[in-house]
């Protein structure tokens, strides 16, 4: 009892100290809020300029814009060019930096870039060999793997394209 009362104030100060550093890492560790719609959820505003929130048909001759949109199997089958499946967490503070990366860049014509939930799509991470959230995997039109990327340690679409060649 003795100690603490000689100690008290150091005490306090250290248990503050704790409170703040506690604080400090809830705050950079929290999940955002996803900041793209659900599948299920209309889009409530236009995507950016040189992006679509579904994928159109094309003419094959004919170069068609950039798309970032939600993953569905309608949506890689509908999809002209290169495809990519980027395997995004909410709770990844590196999968956000990546899509806030995509959507403020031009996407190249021909390249559809589908989001897939991470933690929902198990079979999808099984069937493509996914291990770990900031993965993209190109696939062909059959669906198969072509090529992956993990953008853990450089999550900006500048990465992406230099590992896809785009």
């Amino acid at each position: 009892m003795e100690f603490i009362r000689r100690h008290s104030k150091k005490l306090i100060i250290l248990f503050i100290l704790a409170a703040i550093v506690v604080s400090v890492v809830y705050l950079l560790l929290r999940p955002e809020p996803a900041a793209t719609p659900s599948a299920t959820e209309a889009p409530s505003s236009p995507a950016p300029a040189g992006q679509t929130e579904t994928p159109k048909e094309v003419d094959a001759d004919v170069d068609a814009p950039g798309v970032y949109t939600e993953y569905s199997e309608s949506a890689v089958a509908d999809a002209k060019g290169t495809k990519l499946l980027f395997f995004y967490a909410p709770w990844c503070p590196q999968c956000r930096e990546l899509d806030a990366s995509i959507r403020s860049s031009t996407l190249p014509d021909n390249l559809t870039i589908l989001k897939v939930d991470y933690d929902t799509n198990q079979a999808l991470r099984q069937k493509y060999g996914v291990t770990l959230q900031t993965t993209l995997v190109q696939v062909d039109d059959a669906g198969e793997k072509v090529k992956s990327f993990v953008a853990y340690d450089s999550p900006t679409f500048d990465a992406v394209k230099t590992a896809f060649g785009l």
